[in-house]
């Protein structure tokens, strides 16, 4: 049976096509380690996904309490808890956000649901009624980023007494590509 010769490609030398033993048939220690570092630094949370503390702020008649992801990536569905516990009575509890904080995020689920919503003083206001003392009221709002979103939004959460504002945390969430 005659051996078959063939030419090979501009650039290609035989030697190219023949197998090779030993660690020249796996991928470089360079790679391998580039890649470890990027899963270790995927997996410390640094890239957005970690626990983070819950916030919190007293104020003379309720304390709010925040707990929201402080870094996130781009297209990331996340959690944000406001939780308002009333140090007194409160006659119409208000959760305020400024629009800045949801810019470019859909907001998919705000529960329980507010009794009334509405967008006044340059606000996103929730009217939640009454909160008798040592109550506590807990809002879960589920979210994605939006991918225009880039470096993060920065906003307030405020609690207001009717039209009697009562406080409020500046809260800022940084967006990773």
């Amino acid at each position: 049976m005659a051996q078959r010769t063939f030419d090979y490609p501009d650039g290609i030398a035989p030697g190219h096509a023949e197998p090779r033993g030993g660690l020249h048939r796996h991928a470089s220690l360079v790679s391998t380690v580039v890649l470890l570092a990027v899963m270790l630094l995927g997996l410390s949370g640094l890239l957005g996904g970690a626990r983070t503390d819950p916030r919190r702020a007293e104020f003379a008649k309720a304390t709010l309490t925040v707990t929201t992801p402080t870094t996130l990536r781009s297209g990331l569905f996340f959690e944000m808890h406001v939780a308002v516990t009333a140090r007194r009575p409160i006659g119409k509890l208000v959760v305020a956000l400024s629009p800045r904080l949801w810019r470019d995020m859909t907001i998919n689920t705000v529960v329980p649901a507010a009794a009334e919503e509405q967008f006044n003083d340059g606000a996103f206001r929730f009217d939640y009624g009454p909160l008798a003392a040592g109550k506590s009221l807990i809002v879960k709002v589920d979210g994605q980023i939006n991918p225009p979103l880039t470096l993060g939004n920065a906003g307030e959460i405020a609690l207001y007494d009717g039209d009697r504002r009562l406080g409020g945390m500046p809260v800022r969430v940084t967006v990773l590509p």
